[in-house]
């Protein structure tokens, strides 16, 4: 089970640094995913990183804004939020890919497993 936490409430233009801790579990050998669900709307993608943490991956919306990280040392994935905007408000989930070593990294929400509560990102002026 992984737990994403750093969530909080920042003023647009703010920035917040998410944290994925993964209990009972290695990372090591797993690309891990970041997807948010805003009010009323679906899960979308956020962003990836492969297992050996060379390549990342990030949703549109997000591009230049946010960077996604590991440290297989402490065994969590970190997504750094820069100029956050008020679209960018939701529950931030992180998921481990369900295929250890996959040379492609998914960036659908059914390529993963392992989610927990999610951290709450709420971005207002």
């Amino acid at each position: 089970q992984l737990q994403a936490s750093g969530g909080g409430e920042v003023q647009p233009g703010g920035s917040l640094r998410l944290s994925c801790a993964a209990s009972g579990r290695s990372l090591d050998w797993y690309a891990t995913g970041w997807f948010r669900q805003a009010p009323g709307k679906e899960r979308e993608f956020v962003a990836a990183i492969s297992w050996s943490g060379i390549r990342q991956y990030y949703g549109e919306s997000v591009e230049g804004r946010f960077t996604v990280s590991r440290d297989n040392a402490k065994n969590t994935v970190d997504l750094q939020m820069n100029n956050l905007q008020p679209e960018d408000t939701g529950i931030y989930y992180c998921g481990v890919d369900r295929i250890d070593k996959r040379l492609i990294v998914p960036m659908k929400e059914d390529g993963y497993e392992g989610w927990g509560q999610g951290t709450l990102v709420t971005v207002s002026s």
